[in-house]
């Protein structure tokens, strides 16, 4: 994927205010417009500046693009910081209709398709004297076990705000949240009334977290069920052995059954994310065996591994001869 410098197609600096990017794009509309500029690459420049301005033109959409940094230069290859959007507060208050199906890759990663991401949403209406306030969203990230166990947890969420000169600054505020037991990244929790405030005497807007996992480290969740690779030594695999497990939320006891293969896969049943009812059980523990070996770094161990050679005679590339 190629990084877009926005600022740069509209030819105005990181710090610009909204009037001084308004200013631009009718500029560099009217320049490149199709209509009026003949030349071969003008309606390719017409849709570059339509694309900036589309996310330049909005405080929300603006601070989104701001956070993932000025980027590796414009045309060269670029991925997004790991969470960059973790704890952004937007109010999905609108595209404004525009068409982002033309727009490029590089807008569909960040904003979404269609725009269904930070600074995005339903088109701006005329709000009548007492309607609801916007529903907010936010990406926030917990840890595994927060879902095993259920946790009480302070977030810090941060919204954009343009101030009357234009220029936009984040605005922070601090909520406890409760993390129910057994949600799963992807799914949203609906804090009532957290949202923007309403006109008049409308009531407030939802906020609505969308939650995803923190590094997991070890651990591979697919669904409800996790996987996590465990070391053992070559005689625990060999001989069978009783090993403790660091599942998510406590450890485990676990018998690896003798003559076990390195990859082995074990299940322990139901020590997966927990079920939320009847309906959707909890998920499974995979355990994979990684047979780890010992160093031959002392004469002793030289020896053990040589005494191992002469009492097998195991050729481990036989499969390999004709």
């Amino acid at each position: 994927m190629k990084y877009k410098d926005y600022y740069e197609t509209m030819g105005v600096p990181r710090t610009a205010t909204q009037d001084e990017i308004k200013a631009a794009h009718r500029k560099l509309a009217r320049k490149f417009h199709p209509d009026l500029n003949k030349d071969a690459n003008a309606e390719t420049r017409f849709k570059e500046v339509g694309e900036a301005y589309q996310v330049l033109k909005d405080p929300e959409t603006r601070a989104a693009y701001d956070r993932l940094g000025t980027g590796p230069g414009p045309g060269e290859d670029f991925r997004p910081p790991p969470n960059w959007n973790d704890g952004f507060e937007y109010s999905g208050r609108g595209d404004e209709g525009a068409e982002t199906s033309e727009f490029s890759d590089f807008f569909e990663s960040i904003f979404g398709r269609n725009s269904e991401g930070p600074g995005a949403g339903q088109q701006r209406r005329r709000a009548p004297l007492h309607s609801a306030g916007q529903d907010h969203h936010a990406k926030v990230m917990i840890d595994l076990r927060d879902t095993f166990t259920g946790a009480q947890r302070a977030i810090t969420l941060q919204m954009p705000v343009a101030d009357a000169q234009g220029r936009v600054s984040m605005q922070a505020r601090e909520l406890n949240v409760s993390i129910p037991k057994g949600i799963r990244a992807g799914q949203r929790m609906r804090l009532a009334g957290q949202g923007g405030a309403g006109l008049g005497q409308g009531p407030a807007g939802d906020l609505y977290l969308e939650i995803e996992w923190r590094e997991p480290m070890r651990y591979r969740v697919d669904g409800r069920d996790v996987s996590l690779d465990l070391p053992v030594a070559p005689w625990e695999a060999a001989l069978g052995a009783e090993v403790t497990v660091p599942a998510p939320d406590s450890e485990v006891s676990m018998t690896i059954p003798p003559d076990s293969a390195n990859g082995r896969r074990l299940r322990l049943k139901g020590r997966g994310i927990p079920g939320t009812s009847s309906a959707t059980p909890a998920g499974d523990l995979y355990v994979v065996l990684s047979v780890v070996l010992p160093s031959a770094n002392t004469e002793a161990a030289k020896k053990a591994y040589g005494a191992l050679r002469d009492a097998f005679k195991f050729d481990p590339r036989a499969h390999f001869q004709r």
